[in-house]
């Protein structure tokens, strides 16, 4: 299986220095080198250039490659340089040789374990997944690729949105561009390098904050990272939700900056992490908008509680009236943002999965849908809670987890009709599945916590009995073992098998079967390049345009229709006998069909009612069959309409 993967070498190589280089190059320039937590951040840096530079290409007459983000890249460091030099340095304890290393090396443990993982789960890598939500991401990222332009103005074409977030689809076309990969190996190459890479150096970033750089909390997450099937694994299983993965894997970046923000303690502290911040919030907002209110949630409860210390801390006239008034204006502002990101009443209908107490207790173990435990996740959670509990100092570490579990006991344990549901889950179309991934990424630091603990109360035990360094090194030794072992525990592995499921091809699969997609492959050589193609994006059949770059007339189940689009879905299998299909197909230039039965991505044959006329077509002499595989795959080419 490994073999085939070697095509998805060049654009992971792409991908991986796409997500690292240009974050780097900027944090050294602007911050220095001192902090090694804060060199985390890189991919979430990163991701906001990539968005950014994608979307002022256009604007500069660029297409879309590398150059416009190596331009922007260049700009930001520069930027950055004179900010340094104006604030100075920044103060950082200094790290020894092990202490550099050990957190280094744990990511890229992490890194390989979680890449294995999603391989496995993928299959191969020009494996789809066969969900509805796959058909717009897949022609929107081909979209970008043809254009040269992954600008969030210019991507929302394919299904008739104006503007759209557009960090993953930069990610995914910036890694087609140069190495000339299908779509589908682009996806899946970006894919891993957004999990493997982006999710567990963001978590170390926030470890860092939390635990002030300590090498047993950074080793922890790194390694915690690979253990969550909510997270990102469960986004590649359910939708999929590819512009959310990438968004929530580097929301614990942005916690960790608003960390470093709230610890500042002069004017110019305030400068460097807020311009971070900013970019940051940029690069989230242009992955995914509802992950930037994540963000805030998290942001926000952490700097209201420090408010609340500070207060209580001096409780002088002027404190109390400065902080009272900042935790005012922070919730204003996010009561501001969930008005304005509020989703329609159509889309929000999601239902939840359980009682309130099944969803309490997943939530407090992290795992939702019932998904097994992995004990060693569930004993270092425990581990973090109690040590909350006893040391009121260690609070912060668990708000955002709090939080967390909050949304998700409310979407997932409560009624459609909960007001308090709709008001807080509603930018989430309220969907447990979106709610349930943001548990990990709030619970990794209790967990780590949880690690710390144990850590500390073993060298306590180690050095009472003055055990010597032999010991001390293999128990070490066995503790990193212990928690990289959570890479494989039940948890995440039953969320992969699930991922893999919808990632097999086959002769059953709901969207595109394995003969369908051998006869989209052989388009290039049964059309010309410049055929216009119709079908029933339901069946699969649009995705001619994302595996064979073949024009369709629909990249999008739900993209707007016009006239004689409608009438052909509804009518053409009546082209023989209605003179009104023919005026219909020349008017839109139609030249070949594609007919893939009625098998749809929904299992559902009422969801796709409004494509009869087009979904398995009877033998008409106006349709003159070109290509065929299995019983239902078909191509015809329309010769009874006279243009």
């Amino acid at each position: 299986m490994l073999q085939e993967w070697y095509v998805a070498l060049p654009p992971f190589l792409v991908a991986a220095a796409a997500l690292l280089l240009p974050g780097l190059v900027v944090l050294i320039a602007g911050w220095g080198t001192s902090r090694l937590s804060l060199l985390f951040v890189a991919p979430a840096a990163s991701t906001a250039l990539l968005a950014v530079s994608a979307t002022i290409a256009p604007v500069t007459r660029l297409p879309w490659s590398p150059i416009p983000l190596a331009l922007l890249t260049l700009v930001a460091a520069a930027v950055a340089f004179a900010l340094r030099r104006w604030v100075g340095p920044q103060d950082a304890a200094p790290r020894g040789l092990w202490r550099t290393l050990a957190p280094i090396a744990a990511f890229i443990l992490a890194m390989t374990v979680v890449g294995g993982q999603l391989v496995w789960a993928f299959g191969r890598p020009e494996n789809i997944s066969q969900t509805f939500d796959a058909i717009v991401h897949l022609n929107t990222a081909a979209f970008a690729i043809d254009t040269d332009n992954a600008s969030a103005f210019h991507i929302g074409a394919t299904s008739d949105i104006p503007f759209y977030p557009n960090a993953w689809h930069s990610l995914v076309s910036l890694a087609a561009l140069p190495t000339d990969v299908t779509t589908p190996v682009a996806v899946s190459a970006a894919n891993i390098a957004m999990g493997a890479i982006a999710w567990p150096a963001s978590c170390v970033a926030l470890a860092g904050a939390f635990f002030r750089g300590r090498t047993a909390a950074l080793v922890s997450a790194a390694a915690l990272a690979t253990g969550f099937g909510a997270f990102p694994m469960l986004l590649f299983f359910f939708g999929v939700l590819y512009p959310n993965v990438s968004a929530y894997a580097i929301v614990p970046a942005g916690v960790a900056v608003v960390i470093w923000l709230l610890r500042a303690e002069s004017v110019r502290d305030l400068v460097r992490w807020s311009v971070l911040l900013l970019v940051l919030c940029a690069g989230i907002g242009l992955a995914h908008p509802n992950a930037f209110l994540a963000l805030f949630a998290f942001g926000a409860v952490l700097a209201i509680a420090e408010l609340a210390r500070r207060a209580l801390a001096d409780r002088t006239r002027r404190t109390w009236v400065l902080s009272g008034a900042l935790a005012v204006a922070i919730m204003v502002a996010g009561a501001g943002l969930w008005r304005f990101s509020r989703t329609n009443h159509e889309m929000s209908r999601w239902g939840p999965w359980q009682s309130t107490a099944q969803a309490s207790g997943e939530a407090l173990l992290l795992s939702p849908r019932a998904y097994p435990i992995t004990v060693t996740v569930s004993v270092l959670v425990i581990v973090g809670l109690i040590a909350v509990v006893r040391r009121p100092r260690l609070h912060p570490i668990a708000l955002p987890y709090v939080v967390a579990c909050f949304m998700f006991v409310l979407v997932s344990g409560t009624g459609v009709n909960n007001l308090l549901r709709e008001m807080v889950t509603n930018p989430w179309y309220n969907d447990s599945f979106r709610l349930a991934a943001l548990l990990p990424v709030a619970g990794i630091p209790v967990a780590t916590l949880g690690a710390v603990v144990i850590v500390d109360e073993s060298r306590r035990l180690l050095s009472r009995w003055r055990a010597p360094i032999t010991v001390t090194a293999t128990a070490a030794c066995v503790a990193t073992v212990a928690i990289f072992s959570v890479g494989i525990g039940p948890n995440v592995l039953r969320v992969a098998a699930d991922t893999r499921s919808v990632h097999t091809m086959d002769s059953t699969s709901p969207l595109l079967t394995i003969e369908e997609q051998s006869l989209l492959e052989r388009l290039d050589e049964t059309t010309p390049a410049d055929a216009l193609i119709a079908g029933s994006p339901w069946t699969g059949t649009s995705l001619a345009y994302a595996i064979a770059d073949r024009e369709v007339v629909e990249k999008h189940i739900f993209g707007a229709r016009d006239a004689d689009e409608i009438y052909v879905d509804e009518n053409l299998r009546n082209i023989d006998s209605d003179p009104l299909v023919c005026d219909a197909v020349n008017a839109l230039g139609v030249d070949y069909v594609l007919d893939f039965g009625a098998q749809n991505v929904w299992n559902n044959p009422a969801a796709s009612v409004d494509r009869d006329g087009i979904q398995n077509l009877p033998p008409a002499a106006s349709l003159e069959l070109v290509d065929s595989e299995g019983p239902d795959a078909k191509l015809y080419r329309v010769v009874g309409c006279d243009r």
